[in-house]
């Protein structure tokens, strides 16, 4: 089982992860965990905390020599705004002689749409700062870590991951339009919006610009697309094997996300049956599996379990809860009505969401696939999926020979 445990809050000294399931022996690239944090620190839209971190992952255990041992990965990423926040965030009934920082007034006014007003009532705590330091998705960034060694993981495996932004607010690609993983994974990390499209870009700026402008935010829609998935991930013996829902539930943990889609989505209760099953075709092309899909309208997934396609899902990001220029809340000292807290936030981190929803997908097809093959270590879950990838597509072949002479 690959599982992962964060912890820390948003002005912190740092955030922790620990990783566990991963096979010894998986060389890890560092700079590639640096990469995939810096890529969701980015994107059109962010606010200034962006400007202050410069997040790096630092291993602590798990990794000897540049190489998995097997055990548990942890994770250490220090919050570089610390400095501003000792007298404030200090863990001991006081704050150390030397702390540094404001000592800042509790905060009492929660906001709409964030976990504020709940989380004081589930947790017995007069101070929102105590809900909202760990509901915060500066925890995201533990996630970016973890799932970007699981993505490495799944390149030892053959499957790749990358996403696309395909709407802001009302703005969204051409109807019709079905972003390839080719084009998603040729976006460069330094893209805007994480968009194929230049116009839809344009169009999308304009809209952030605004809502800036008028103190509000902006959401949106993103997709992430896995390739060289095998098939047979995942299960439909039970409801809680089943891969597209796992997939579901990883992608709804984000911050802010309020709805998750496989492959078309919501468009596939519009539309017949008939234009929405992906018919089997035979294929003489000598791939692993004597069949082809024309379409993929099902996300790579049938009945809970990987069939052989890109494993295609996307997420709904609401607007952040943060607005400069607040919706009404109530002062909870006072009982009196007052404007919601200001916390420093961004106008818009749906580019952001992509990056954190590839981590989760990867950490998620990472359990499924150790799930299916095992192996303690990476030369051993390799031969696993070697054996499989042949038997099955050799039982394949047989049988659509056999069926002529059967009949």
């Amino acid at each position: 089982m690959v599982r992962f445990l964060t912890a820390g809050e948003s002005h912190g000294r740092a955030l922790v992860v620990i990783l566990e399931g991963i096979p010894a022996g998986l060389p890890i690239d560092i700079d590639s965990i640096t990469r995939d944090l810096k890529r969701r620190q980015g994107g059109y839209g962010r606010g200034r905390r962006m400007a202050i971190e410069s997040d790096r992952a630092d291993i602590i255990s798990g990794v000897r020599a540049g190489q998995t041992i097997g055990g548990p990965i942890a994770m250490l990423i220090e919050n570089r705004d610390w400095v501003n926040w000792q007298r404030t965030m200090h863990t001991g009934p006081e704050p150390a002689p030397n702390a540094t920082g404001a000592n800042r007034a509790p905060v009492t006014r929660p906001r709409p749409g964030h976990a504020d007003l709940a989380g004081i009532a589930k947790y017995a705590r007069d101070d929102v700062r105590d809900i909202l330091e760990r509901a915060s998705a500066r925890e995201t960034a533990a996630r970016v870590a973890a799932g970007a060694i699981a993505r490495q993981l799944l390149a030892a495996a053959g499957i790749r991951i990358t996403s696309h932004v395909f709407s802001i607010g009302s703005v969204h690609l051409p109807e019709g339009t079905t972003v390839s993983f080719a084009q998603a994974e040729a976006l460069p990390d330094d893209s805007p919006l994480r968009c194929v499209d230049e116009e839809t870009t344009r169009q999308m700026i304009e809209v952030i610009d605004a809502a800036k402008a008028a103190g509000d935010t902006m959401g949106g829609g993103v997709e992430v697309i896995a390739t060289g998935v095998p098939i047979g991930l995942g299960s439909y013996v039970q409801w809680d094997r089943k891969l597209d829902g796992r997939l579901a539930h990883a992608l709804m943990s984000i911050p802010a996300i309020k709805a998750v889609g496989v492959g078309i989505g919501p468009e596939a209760a519009a539309r017949p049956g008939s234009r929405v099953h992906d018919e089997i075709v035979l294929d003489t092309s000598g791939g692993v599996m004597p069949f082809a899909r024309p379409t993929n309208n099902a996300g790579g997934l049938e009945g809970g379990v990987t069939n052989g396609e890109d494993v295609r899902v996307s997420a709904w990001m609401k607007p952040i809860a943060t607005l400069m220029k607040p919706l009404r809340s109530v002062d909870l000292t006072t009982l009196t009505e007052s404007g919601a807290a200001i916390e420093r936030s961004d106008v818009c981190a749906v580019p952001a969401a992509a990056v954190v929803g590839e981590a989760m997908v990867a950490l998620t097809l990472a359990d499924a696939l150790v799930e299916k093959f095992g192996g303690d270590s990476l030369s051993e879950l390799r031969r696993s999926i070697d054996a499989w990838n042949a038997e099955v597509g050799e039982r394949l072949r047989t049988a659509k020979k056999a069926r002529p002479d059967e009949a």
